[in-house]
């Protein structure tokens, strides 16, 4: 399998400002991935429990450290399943982030 593609993994932290409220703070990691279409029989049963996987990425399996959030090509994604095919890949399905959050 070949890793052709850029893939943003990105974790969040939170921390307190001067006031104490809570800030969100991206940590973003570039690793190379593989994309995959999602397969019809898991479109179809994700559809039916109101998710909408559009997309796969294939990654390393030590790369990977629980991000629910990723980014390729300037598009978000959140994580809504993964899944280890062995001891070395990883696979993220992921459904696209709505424009408005």
């Amino acid at each position: 399998m070949t890793y052709d593609h850029e893939l943003v993994l990105i974790s969040e932290t939170y921390v307190e400002d001067e006031i104490g409220n809570q800030i969100a703070q991206e940590t973003r990691k570039p690793v190379l991935c593989n994309v995959k279409s999602v397969g019809r029989n898991e479109f179809y049963s994700a559809a039916t429990a109101g998710l909408r996987p559009s997309i796969v990425f294939v990654i390393h399996g030590y790369e990977y450290n629980g991000e629910q959030k990723v980014e390729f090509e300037g598009v978000r994604y959140n994580v809504i399943r993964i899944y280890s095919t062995d001891f070395e890949e990883v696979e993220l399905t992921c459904e696209r982030v709505a424009v408005d959050g």
